[in-house]
């Protein structure tokens, strides 16, 4: 199977990597949805909406902190390199759920946060947005015009960022290869990526090690980790 997607990735003229917690994890970042995933711990309603936020900043933003630390803290892994070192051979855009930065880090040009940036804060009232690698003084965070900040994420309830929304749709329906790696496409409209490029003839191929909702829909499936089996694939299409 390694060698199917190998040739696969060979022949392609742009892959786009739809990327999920699943490759995440295995830089110690833990999912949401996994047997140890956030939302087993804590009630998202309570941590990851508007309303939260108003209702108790402070609650929201310690969390967050929190989350924060442990994601400056962490390493791109060996998947997230595999994926940045694809560039030097073909045209490769990645579509992010994860808010982690990573990879970024591990070289990636071209990626598109789907579901925002925690390393990025804004205003809840002005323009003001930036990336801060700091902690704060004080819990919740304040802008220069006086407002409360927030983690540029998003939260329940609230739209993608139409711009970059865009960009993906139009990325999936112009790749000839889409790899899936690390999600279990059970969040929209993230998962309709994938539906997208198949109507364009892409090949689909999944890199998870359990399979997903959207399994059956898949060209090649690669019952393995990101951290895993994308370096293997990289080091087959360079041989």
């Amino acid at each position: 199977m390694f060698e199917q997607v190998a040739d696969r990735i060979r022949s392609a003229k742009k892959i786009v990597f739809v990327t999920g917690a699943g490759i995440s994890q295995e830089s110690g970042i833990p999912t949401f949805r996994g047997k140890d995933g956030y939302w087993r711990k804590y009630d998202p309603m309570q941590l990851a909406t508007i309303d939260a936020f108003y209702e108790n900043p402070e609650l929201v933003w310690e969390w967050y902190e929190e989350r924060r630390k442990n994601i400056l803290d962490a390493r791109p892994n060996n998947g997230h390199y595999a994926i940045s070192s694809l560039e030097k051979y073909k045209d490769v855009t990645v579509l992010t759920q994860n808010i982690d930065g990573l990879h970024q880090r591990a070289g990636s040009s071209e990626v598109l946060e789907i579901h925002g940036s925690i390393i990025r804060i804004r205003c809840t009232f002005c323009d003001y947005k930036d990336d801060i690698t700091s902690g704060f003084d004080s819990l919740p965070p304040k802008c220069r015009c006086g407002n409360m900040l927030r983690p540029d994420v998003v939260w329940f309830g609230e739209p993608l960022p139409q711009d970059v929304w865009r960009k993906s749709i139009m990325h999936a329906q112009s790749c000839d290869v889409m790899v899936i790696a690390g999600t279990s496409l059970a969040v929209s409209p993230a998962n309709t990526l994938p539906l997208y490029a198949k109507q364009n003839g892409a090949i689909l191929i999944e890199v998870n090690p359990e399979a997903t909702v959207m399994s059956e829909r898949m060209d090649l499936s690669l019952r393995e980790t990101s951290a895993n089996a994308l370096p293997h694939l990289v080091s087959i299409c360079e041989s």
